[in-house]
């Protein structure tokens, strides 16, 4: 059986690239892909907690949690990849610091 410290260590490094790439990048795109690095950096962390706690009663909920977070990921990519498109063809760019706001 793998410690849980290895699940530690491993969502702690997904975790720092995430927010590594949302700190550096100037891209849209590359800021929500970092975004999500550390989201499921996030899911990682909660289902080895679940596993190492609860899995052995029949408890669910780390599970439920955890595809909550998926739906919540998932619609939060769509969104932003369509205020992404929006701003693209407004401005002609996808550089964060050049796209100021939404209005025209």
């Amino acid at each position: 059986m793998i410690p849980l410290w290895w699940y530690l260590i491993l969502s702690a490094a997904i975790f720092c690239i995430g927010l590594f790439g949302a700190i550096t990048r100037k891209n849209s795109i590359g800021i929500l892909i970092s975004i999500e690095l550390m989201l499921n950096a996030a899911n990682i962390n909660l289902l080895a907690f679940w596993r190492y706690l609860y899995a052995q009663q029949g408890d669910l909920r780390g599970q439920v949690f955890v595809i909550i977070i998926f739906v919540v990921a998932a619609s939060e990519a769509a969104v932003g990849l369509a205020m992404i498109i929006s701003a693209y063809r407004r401005k002609q760019t996808v550089i964060a610091n050049e796209i100021d706001s939404m209005k025209g």
